[in-house]
């Protein structure tokens, strides 16, 4: 089954571990953080399709937290979970930049229901495949590129890099984003990698569709 990831920011242990098996019982990844500098850890070290983010959780809340991301360029799709009921409170969720809203407590199929439907709505089902024109799909869940229905081979960043330029269509994408999702946290960066892997990409799908922004970064243009 193709993996949908996401970041669990709660800081109830027990809730955390309901959630997060529940959630991988119907075939997410989960990954599970008990404060925000945790989930800042997985924000940058993982690639993460969706946020599930409580507010009040220590070092900082989640109104401020998602705020942050969002200010930095993260459009990841997030949902808040909270005991928070008040309609200030889900105002202020919606102004930090939430895409739903969970008041707890909630049955786990409600937030099941919701993760799927924002899921679809953000990336289309989850095995969908996205047409980049001459004969060429890519499965944004599954990371594979194909032609005339045959895998074309990738390496793992160049696929990574794609899903990144796909997710992001006519946006400029900095060279600190994308190190942040091509290289893990302990891996140095390499400026001519990436250059290679545009390259790569440039020769399959045509050297139009990616723009270089001199000293900044590179821009996936939709046809």
């Amino acid at each position: 089954m193709v993996q949908v990831h996401i970041l669990l920011l709660e800081d109830d242990v027990q809730l955390s571990d309901t959630i997060k098996q529940f959630l991988e019982h119907s075939g997410y990844t989960v990954y599970p953080a008990y404060d925000a500098f945790g989930a800042k850890d997985i924000v940058y070290e993982k690639s993460i399709d969706l946020m599930l983010l409580d507010v009040k959780v220590p070092n900082q809340n989640g109104f401020d937290f998602l705020k942050e991301l969002r200010e930095s360029g993260d459009t990841t799709p997030a949902i808040f979970i909270t005991s928070l009921n008040a309609v200030d409170d889900v105002t202020k969720g919606f102004d930090a930049g939430c895409d739903d809203y969970i008041r707890k407590p909630f049955a786990l199929k409600e937030l099941w229901v919701r993760v799927e439907s924002l899921i679809k709505r953000h990336y289309g089902t989850k095995d969908s495949k996205v047409d980049l024109n001459n004969g060429y799909l890519f499965d944004i869940k599954g990371l594979f590129l194909e032609k005339d229905g045959r895998k074309v081979a990738l390496k793992t960043k160049e696929s990574r890099l794609l899903s990144l330029f796909l997710k992001y269509p006519n946006e400029l994408l900095t060279y600190e984003r994308i190190y942040e999702t091509l290289w893990d946290f302990d891996e140095i960066p390499s400026q001519g990698s990436l250059r290679a892997y545009v390259n790569t990409l440039r020769n399959l799908l045509g050297k139009e569709c990616i723009e270089t922004i001199k000293q900044t970064g590179y821009r996936y243009v939709k046809q």
